[in-house]
């Protein structure tokens, strides 16, 4: 493991003493779970800015969506617990 020195303002640090104490955890340990809770924010939105680049990319190329009134209409039935058949996609009018 190693270590990485950081500089916070006495405001910051006493913001930080004040929100680790109130959930019952240490100030190191309160830093560590933001920067990881972060972190973990930032890689999700790389993976769902890079799942639309790829699903926008194959729409170009396919031209094959599915519209989306039939596609919320699905999702509100599989919410409700209906059985229902996934909506098919077509060539995408212009």
């Amino acid at each position: 493991m190693s270590t990485t020195t950081i500089r916070l303002s006495d405001a910051l640090k006493a913001r930080i003493a004040k929100a680790a104490e109130a959930a019952g955890t240490t100030s190191h340990n309160f830093i560590l779970e933001a920067i990881a809770e972060r972190a973990d924010q930032a890689e999700r939105r790389a993976d769902f800015h890079g799942e639309a680049e790829r699903r926008w990319t194959e729409f170009l190329e396919t031209g094959e969506s599915i519209p989306w009134d039939e596609m919320r209409r699905y999702l509100t039935r599989r919410i409700q617990g209906e059985a229902t058949p996934r909506p098919v996609s077509r060539k995408f009018a212009k």
